[in-house]
C-alpha cells in the first residue's frame, strides 16, 4: 500500500500565469469541499490507464477520495477584456488522481451541474460533461466569527440532484484522517490545479485553473443527498452522512484557462 508523503504548499503554489484570449476570472462564493473516503475498487473503469487513484490509508485500508464542490460563481467574466459579469450556481464532482505521465496530482471530473443559460458554451462548443440544474443556496455567514450560521444548498437536476446542509463552530479544528499532517491534507484536497475528464464525445479533455492558497475552515455535515454518487455506486446515501472532511470558504477567486484541450 503506497504511503502518502508529507506535502508542502510552497512546492505546489506558483505565481499566476498571465491570462490571455478566452481565459476567465471568477469569484466562488459559499465554496465548500465535501469529501468521502471509499474503497478504491468502486472507481474501477472510470478513467483511462494514464491516471492512478491518489489514495490514503485509514485504519489499515486503502481509500480513494471523491469530493462534491458546490459554490456560486459571482463576477464570472473575461480575465482579459471588458465583458459582462455573470452569477450562477454550480456543483463539481471530482476524484483525486495522479497523472502517470507527469506525476502531477490532479482531479478527474465526473461532471458539473450549472444553473445558467451559458451552459450551452461549455456543453456544445467544448463537449464538457456539464449538465443543467436549478441551484439554490440559503446561507448566513457571520463575518465577526468567520463562520456560517446557516449553509444549505439544493440542486434540482436530472443528472445530479443534490442537497446538503452544513454547520460550523468557531473553535473547530482541521482534521484529515489518513494524512500525515494538516498541510498535506490542505495541499491534497484544495490545491489540484489540473482537471481531466471524458468529453461528451468520449475523448479525453483537460483544463487548468489557478488560485491562491485557499483560506478554508472546517465544517460539520448535518445532512447530504448526492444522487449522482448513489446512482453510480460510489458513495451510497448512508455513507454520504459520514464524510472524510468538510471545508468551507465564504469567497475566493479563480482564474480558468480556456479553451479546454482535447488530448485524444
Amino acid at each position: 500500500m503506497p504511503v502518502l508523503p508529507p506535502l508542502k504548499m510552497s512546492d505546489y503554489s506558483h505565481d499566476r500565469p498571465s491570462p490571455s484570449g478566452m481565459d476567465v476570472l471568477c469569484k466562488l462564493q459559499h465554496f465548500a469541499i465535501i469529501t468521502y473516503a471509499v474503497d478504491r475498487r468502486r472507481f474501477a473503469g472510470l478513467m483511462p490507464e494514464r491516471f492512478a487513484l491518489d489514495t490514503i490509508e485509514i485504519e489499515g485500508c486503502e481509500k480513494a477520495l471523491i469530493s462534491v464542490v458546490p459554490f456560486i460563481d459571482v463576477d464570472f467574466t473575461s480575465a482579459v477584456y471588458p465583458f459582462p459579469k455573470f452569477t450562477m450556481g454550480q456543483t463539481n464532482y471530482r476524484i483525486y488522481i495522479v497523472d502517470r505521465q507527469t506525476g502531477e496530482r490532479c482531479v478527474w471530473f465526473l461532471g458539473t451541474t450549472l444553473d445558467s443559460w451559458t451552459l450551452a458554451v461549455p456543453r456544445l462548443l467544448w463537449n464538457l460533461p456539464w449538465y443543467s440544474g436549478k441551484v439554490s443556496f440559503e446561507c448566513d455567514f457571520d463575518s465577526a466569527q468567520g463562520i456560517y450560521k446557516k449553509y444549505k444548498m439544493s440542486t434540482q437536476a436530472r443528472w445530479a440532484a443534490a442537497a446538503v446542509e452544513l454547520k460550523q463552530a468557531a473553535d473547530a479544528k482541521l482534521r484529515f484522517p489518513g494524512f500525515p499532517d494538516i498541510e498535506t491534507g490542505l495541499v491534497f484536497l484544495t490545491h489540484p490545479l489540473a482537471g481531466f475528464y471524458h468529453r461528451r464525445d468520449g475523448k479525453l479533455g483537460t483544463y487548468r485553473v489557478w488560485h491562491k492558497q485557499l483560506a478554508v475552515r472546517p465544517a460539520e455535515l448535518v445532512s447530504a443527498r448526492f444522487g449522482l454518487l448513489d446512482r453510480m455506486g460510489l458513495v451510497n446515501e448512508a455513507e454520504q452522512q459520514v464524510p472524510h472532511s468538510v471545508l468551507v470558504e465564504p469567497i475566493n477567486e479563480f482564474t480558468i484557462y480556456l479553451p479546454p484541450k482535447v488530448l485524444s
